[in-house]
């Protein structure tokens, strides 16, 4: 895999990903309390049967590029912006891939997924702020790391045996 960091300040870095692991926990409780409406897009990336996760400074799962759609915002359009800003991909073609619901990150959520398939992984930039790690997945490797309830959720519509992973309470 090509992975390009983007050239920050390493202490600027530094202190961008630890307001994220102060600021992420500080927005689950205001979320738990006020249990706002939250609609979001995500995209697995498909590199032949390998799928592409990344790692945020404030989370401990791996999760497909993805993030909140913004009011007025269309999820396709929320989906190409943040594969934009998380890893620096852009002209690309996306399949809507289903949606699922439930309570994510304390939170009543509604998240779009998206499909990327690609024959080889492009460069990727990361910010290493809030974005610090990416990697390819093979299927049998999927059973034995941390992964969003979303991403479960995906997986577990495929397939235990596409992808892998088997769902929860198996």
């Amino acid at each position: 895999m090509v992975l390009v960091k983007k050239p920050w300040l390493p202490a600027v870095d530094l202190a961008w990903r630890t307001a994220f692991r102060i600021g992420f926990p500080m927005a689950r409780l205001w979320w738990r309390l006020r249990r706002p409406q939250h609609e979001g897009a995500l995209v697995a990336v498909h590199v032949g049967r390998d799928l592409l996760l990344l790692r945020c400074s404030y989370r401990r799962q791996w999760n497909f590029p993805g993030g909140g759609v913004r009011p007025g915002e269309a999820p396709e359009a929320a989906a190409r912006r943040e594969l934009r800003e998380e890893i620096g991909l852009s002209d690309f073609t996306l399949r809507p891939a289903g949606i699922t619901t439930g309570t994510f990150d304390c939170r009543p959520d509604r998240v779009h997924f998206f499909e990327l398939r690609l024959d080889r992984l492009p460069h990727l930039s990361l910010d290493n702020r809030e974005i610090v790690a990416a990697r390819l997945f093979a299927p049998e490797e999927l059973r034995g790391i941390g992964l969003t309830r979303p991403v479960l959720d995906y997986l577990a519509a495929r397939g235990p045996a596409n992808l892998g992973h088997a769902p929860q309470g198996a």
